[in-house]
């Protein structure tokens, strides 16, 4: 009975904190006197690694460009960070909880900084959309399979 308790799923947050941050707006003061019409392009990307025994830390970052006609207004990023305790998970279920349900606890935390800083730089708020990162799981999964790699 013992064996059952401790082969039980756990997850538990244990630290979100910013890995690193950054800003960059090269045309200032002069795109503050331009017409505001900007494009933005928004890369995200997550990565993770076990630290000691069933500790997880993943890193999500978020890289923004805003161009406003061909000039780029700004450059931010943010790399939000958590440590996970996950244990008692079968390999399918430790590489989507690491890849989709824990950047998801991140994202809220990495939209809010990144929307202060480009406030804080001056521009618009982002608001950045939601993300589902259970589909772009499984898409990293499908390109996989395609591939023919092995799961990470």
């Amino acid at each position: 009975m013992t064996e059952q308790a401790n082969e039980q799923p756990q997850f538990s947050l244990q630290r979100i904190y910013v890995r690193d941050l950054s800003f960059e707006a090269p045309k200032s003061p002069e795109i503050f006197r331009q017409e505001w019409s900007p494009s933005v392009s928004l890369d995200l990307n997550t990565r993770q690694k076990q630290l000691d025994g069933d500790f997880h830390e993943v890193v999500l970052t978020l890289s923004v460009t805003v161009k406003n006609g061909e000039e780029t207004a700004f450059i931010a990023e943010v790399q939000q960070a958590g440590i996970f305790l996950i244990k008692g998970l079968d390999a399918a279920s430790m590489s989507h909880t690491l890849g989709a349900f824990c950047p998801n606890i991140l994202f809220p935390y990495a939209r809010e900084t990144l929307d202060s800083l480009v406030v804080r730089g001056s521009f618009p708020a982002l608001m950045l959309s939601p993300v589902n990162f259970d589909a772009l799981y499984a898409q990293e999964l499908a390109r996989m399979q395609a591939n023919g790699e092995a799961q990470a």
